[in-house]
């Protein structure tokens, strides 16, 4: 325990910029592509874990240190947390802090508006919280996203070809002899480049990874919906691992809840553990 806590100090007071060197040198070390999700409903905290913002924050703090020697990358979705106000806001931060630096940490914040407004929000969850990326929605244009590609050493992951039922309303029309996600893909691709541009891209439509492949060869793609939403690691990789990995695949309710009891860090690195161990195959 008296090492563990020193690996977890040092990660976190070490000043590491997350570049693609970084993140390959991770992967290749933990042979994992793994991202967990901190989706941390409060509602679904295990057996012996207070309801409350001390007790999601000390769920947090277990999982990340169960299952940080099996992942590259952690992700937290704003969202559980600021509906909570300030104190969520504070949890999130205690929780960013207390993740390896080691580990690539993402915002999931879908944020993305024009000029000023996008260079405010980019502030906030790169200078304030010290995330290395966020997540992006492209809809408004390049004035909309530009503001983030202005921070050096910093992420930009847009969206790209998203996993839920209503992505069908548009990223699947027809534009120009193109489906809209695969224009999205071309325009924005053009904006950053393979060192500080990633794409969303869902897990669940696996089979459409080769053909962003052909579109976008050398970004690193993340991959949500492994897991719970019924994704596949397998279908994942053999569409769309390169050379260096290019992947950061998700996992979030599969770990966070692999069980409702006092065992459910344990729990949660056996699942991390058994999703590392698939990754590795590719690699």
């Amino acid at each position: 325990m008296i090492f563990l806590g020193m690996i977890v100090f040092y990660c976190i007071f070490a000043n590491i910029f997350m570049t693609r060197v970084e993140l390959v040198e991770q992967i290749k070390i933990k042979k994992s592509m793994l991202c967990v999700g901190l989706d941390t409903d409060i509602q679904k905290l295990p057996d012996g874990i207070e309801r409350n913002m001390t007790g999601m924050l000390k769920f947090n703090q277990e999982i990340i240190q169960a299952t940080h020697q099996y992942a590259v990358c952690y992700k937290i979705n704003t969202a559980f947390y600021e509906q909570y106000g300030a104190k969520g806001w504070e949890c999130m931060e205690e929780t960013l802090k207390y993740i390896p630096k080691e580990c690539l940490t993402i915002a999931d914040a879908k944020r993305g508006d024009i000029g000023n407004t996008s260079n405010m929000y980019a502030k906030a969850f790169f200078e304030t919280l010290q995330f290395d990326a966020i997540t992006v929605a492209p809809y408004m244009g390049e004035d909309s996203i530009k503001p983030f590609f202005e921070f050096k050493g910093k992420w930009v992951i847009c969206l790209g070809l998203t996993s839920n039922l209503g992505s069908k309303d548009f990223q699947n029309l027809q534009v120009n002899n193109k489906k809209l996600y695969e224009q999205v893909l071309e325009t924005v691709s053009n904006w950053g480049n393979v060192n500080n541009l990633m794409f969303v891209t869902g897990a669940t439509k696996a089979s459409d990874l080769k053909h962003i492949r052909t579109i976008i060869p050398n970004h690193f793609l993340l991959v949500p919906g492994v897991g719970a939403q019924g994704g596949s690691v397998a279908d994942v990789c053999n569409n769309a691992v390169i050379k260096d990995g290019g992947l950061i695949i998700n996992a979030s309710r599969s770990i966070l809840y692999a069980s409702a009891g006092t065992n459910f860090a344990m729990k949660a690195a056996e699942e991390a553990m058994v999703l590392q161990n698939e990754m590795s195959k590719y690699l």
